[in-house]
């Protein structure tokens, strides 16, 4: 297969590495961006090339619409193409709706909904020239249920509306071999969550145990294969059953 490209937000550590590493096994060529971690994003890129794929590491911040739409000229200009885009960016906090402030607020749909359409939208138009492409966007195993939230309310709200924003994208883009898709995570051991907190909710997951970023990658290696093809629009959960 010829060498494809994808740009990975959140790409640096966590269920955002393991991909990058990955596609780079498969011969992709990675470019994963970050806002502030520096040190962890050289040491990504290191781990990229040392699998002999090309690797980019990027400082941007895609809640900016300016900056997210310059991340994809920039990656373009080197590589001359984007054919997977991995929104896998998605920072939350935990307070209470009734404590949370206006910036708080506003901070979850800039970093968690907002990116995904500024860049969704502008590697749009690269692979409805080339006739083919993929978009993954990251959502959450309940999202879809649509659950009261007190303490995650508006990353919640966030994470659903991604799911409407795929759903939209893949019936614009579907005539251009394009796919868009979603992936909704459980409890994944990817160092973001505090162990603690990780292991109460074990007595939830139906499976009886944590899930581990590989587990998505895996399900994002599918969704990039000509295998799947005709799956689009879809919202896989990885979570051992647990929020369905």
């Amino acid at each position: 297969m010829a060498e494809k490209v994808a740009l990975i937000t959140g790409g640096v550590r966590g269920i955002g590495r393991t991909i990058a590493l990955n596609l780079a096994e498969r011969g992709w060529a990675v470019a994963i961006c970050y806002r502030k971690s520096e040190a962890e994003a050289k040491a990504a890129l290191a781990a990229i090339q040392e699998k002999g794929a090309r690797g980019l590491a990027i400082q941007c911040d895609v809640s900016n619409p300016n900056s997210a739409a310059e991340l994809v000229q920039q990656v373009e200009k080197e590589w001359e193409r984007i054919d997977a885009l991995i929104n896998g960016a998605g920072p939350y906090h935990r307070v209470n709706l009734l404590d949370e402030t206006i910036d708080g607020w506003h901070e979850m749909f800039d970093n968690n909904l907002h990116p995904v359409f500024y860049l969704s939208r502008a590697v749009a138009s690269g692979m409805k020239a080339r006739k083919w492409g993929r978009i993954i966007n990251f959502s959450m195993a309940n999202a879809d249920q649509l659950i009261g939230q007190p303490f995650v309310t508006a990353h919640y709200i966030a994470k659903v509306s991604v799911l409407i924003l795929t759903k939209t994208l893949a019936r614009l883009l579907a005539p251009d071999g394009i796919t868009v898709n979603a992936i909704s995570p459980g409890f994944i051991d990817s160092g973001s969550a505090p162990p603690e907190e990780l292991a109460k909710m074990l007595k939830n997951i139906p499976a009886g145990y944590l899930g581990a970023t590989q587990d998505v990658a895996a399900i994002v290696n599918f969704l990039l294969s000509d295998e799947a093809r005709y799956v689009n629009g879809a919202n896989i959960h990885v979570s051992g059953g647990w929020g369905i």
